[in-house]
């Protein structure tokens, strides 16, 4: 009876000091490995850069786009215009949203470090939904953009050449329109 007493009182004991660790602040529920688990990778998805999320293939080619025509430098103002117009034909998308389409592109693609070290990443999560119609048709307009001011340089050609085998070399699926 005595052992069953003091077994009792040690664990009133702990769980009376854990009460007052947490009263202080002192929280052990982040010594959990499951927590911390969801934490790390709930941090990874939403403190992480939003470009390698892309899963719409119009995203993803808008960004490229972007890419392609800021491979040298700022954007001209003639990428500027070729980029809209190449949103209101290809993507079928009205001037509003044609604007919006390339202010965001713009921005996800920041300084563009992300883009020029791991394209491959940034296209993982939509290369399978690009049908082989759309990733034809992606290429065709990065090379397009590419050609706008003058001849395709290095830089642009080394991004067009790396979306080229990323698109081209994956499963097709049944979507062929861009909207």
């Amino acid at each position: 009876m005595h052992i069953i007493l003091g077994f009792l009182s040690s664990i009133v004991t702990i769980l009376w000091l854990l009460h007052r660790l947490a009263e202080m602040g002192i929280d052990l529920g982040g010594l959990n490995p499951w927590s911390w688990q969801r934490r790390r990778k709930f941090r990874a998805a939403y403190q992480g850069d939003p470009i390698y999320t892309l899963e719409d293939p119009m995203e993803a080619v808008a960004v490229l786009l972007v890419a392609v025509a800021k491979a040298d430098g700022d954007m001209s103002h003639n990428e500027r215009q070729e980029l809209l117009s190449i949103f209101t034909t290809n993507f079928h998308l009205s001037q509003t949203d044609a604007s919006s389409l390339l202010g965001a592109s713009t921005h996800l693609y920041g300084s563009g470090d992300s883009v020029r070290s791991s394209l491959e990443k940034v296209l993982q999560p939509s290369a399978a939904k690009f049908s082989p119609t759309q990733a034809q048709s992606a290429i065709e307009m990065l090379e397009h953009m590419g050609s706008v001011d003058e001849q395709i340089s290095d830089a642009q050609n080394d991004i067009i050449n790396r979306a080229r085998t990323t698109l081209l070399g994956r499963i097709p699926s049944d979507n062929d329109r861009w909207s």
